[in-house]
């Protein structure tokens, strides 16, 4: 569409966004034009400059706004000079977990458990750029063709990974997982129907009897939730050693020590892996050990640490099921250089994982803890697992399964429920 001075209404999504696109430019040639310094202003200044310019605009071109666009254009000029632009008010949504970013025109969200296309779109790929080194200068990082990817925690702790071309073809990408601002509580799970009051109850006790716990799922499940409520659990008098890529656990305990990774600098050095924080977590001397997931080498110092007098520790791992889970692990330690033969690593596995919660997101978009098993230990060289609850999907329910445990720490517990 071609902007006329005539007199004319926004009729349309494209023709909103042109005059977007139009006003965006007619700011930053204001902005520069006045020498003003938009990192010195406040955020009232900007609102109060930004108005301004809007109306002239406006006045200038000749267009016919009712207040709601004049009031939504003001808006989103505020957050394109000052903030995040299009993902601004995302952003500041609680009811919204993933934002994902496919280019400058597709935004999705993941809201209650499901993906949507929005409405909204960023004015090109320059105007996606921006925002993105808008996003990593506050935290010291910097993405180029040079280095086309980043992962990084934003300031509330939310999760977002970035990849730009020459890698991604579509144009640049952005992953954010929001960051809940408040835990939820064993109580919003059981009300979710994620899992039921007697699941709750059971694990909740395990976790006081020190049982080692391996949380299971894909990507999404909320594994990092489970995680997060059980550890909110321990005994508020034992000292806790968190490690994670990017701090998401939000611990109220008077005694936590949080550790989160490093990546390597442009120069490539400088990088400090889980194994390298798992390691000096164990000269910490922790109670327990909460690894925020197991994915690469460190698996063998977990397996030490839950295996070597810290019961009780805790972390996630991406599987599809409970027997994947230590399938996986035997694979990871496999990878790390694990010397020893089969049978010893799965006895050393077993000996160090006691139970495995498996959680997953359904197609509806619900989020289920499917199984909850112990580890029982090896026959015929190969895993021995006992289920103790379970979900099924067909019948909507959860079932309890009283199978006798070998496990003493299990055993005790089963006696309650």
């Amino acid at each position: 569409m071609r902007i006329t001075t005539s007199k004319m209404e926004l009729k349309s999504s494209v023709e909103y966004q042109d005059v977007k696109y139009l006003l965006h430019n007619y700011l930053i040639a204001e902005i520069e034009f006045d020498q003003l310094d938009i990192t010195l202003a406040s955020k009232q200044q900007i609102i109060t400059y930004v108005s301004a310019k809007v109306m002239k605009y406006v006045a200038d071109t000749d267009y016919v706004l009712n207040l709601s666009d004049l009031n939504k254009l003001t808006s989103e000029m505020v957050d394109e000079i000052s903030g995040w632009g299009p993902l601004e008010q995302l952003i500041k949504s609680e009811h919204i977990n993933d934002i994902l970013v496919n280019g400058a025109d597709r935004i999705f969200i993941e809201k209650n458990g499901k993906l949507e296309l929005t409405n909204l779109r960023f004015i090109d790929e320059d105007h996606v750029l921006r925002v993105i080194r808008r996003i990593l200068a506050p935290l010291g990082r910097r993405v180029d063709e040079s280095s086309p990817l980043v992962d990084a925690r934003l300031p509330d702790g939310s999760r977002v990974n970035i990849i730009i071309p020459p890698l991604a073809l579509n144009g640049s990408c952005l992953s954010i997982r929001k960051f809940r601002k408040e835990p939820f509580t064993e109580s919003d799970l059981i009300a979710f129907q994620t899992l039921n009051q007697d699941m709750m109850s059971f694990l909740l006790n395990a976790i006081e009897q020190k049982v080692n716990i391996l949380v299971s799922g894909g990507t999404g499940a909320g594994k990092t939730t489970l995680l997060n409520l059980l550890s909110r659990s321990i005994p508020i008098n034992q000292r806790i050693v968190t490690i994670e890529d990017a701090a998401e656990l939000q611990l109220d305990h008077i005694h936590v020590v949080r550790l989160e990774t490093r990546p390597s600098n442009l120069e490539g050095v400088g990088e400090v892996s889980a194994r390298d924080l798992v390691r000096n977590a164990l000269r910490m001397r922790p109670d327990r050990i909460i690894l925020g997931e197991i994915r690469g080498n460190e698996v063998i110092d977990v397996l030490q640490a839950m295996n070597t007098g810290h019961e009780g520790s805790m972390s996630t791992i991406h599987a599809n099921n409970p027997h994947d889970a230590l399938l996986r692990m035997e694979m990871l330690a496999g990878l790390a250089g694990f010397q020893g033969a089969e049978l010893t690593l799965r006895k050393m596995i077993v000996a160090s994982v006691e139970m495995i919660v498996q959680i997953s997101r359904l197609a509806s978009g619900e989020r289920k803890v499917t199984s909850i098993i112990e580890v029982v230990g090896i026959r015929d060289g190969d895993f021995v697992i006992n289920e103790l609850y379970s979900y099924v999907p067909e019948q909507k329910s959860f079932l309890t399964h009283r199978v006798s445990t070998m496990n003493p720490k299990l055993k005790s517990l089963l006696k309650g429920f």
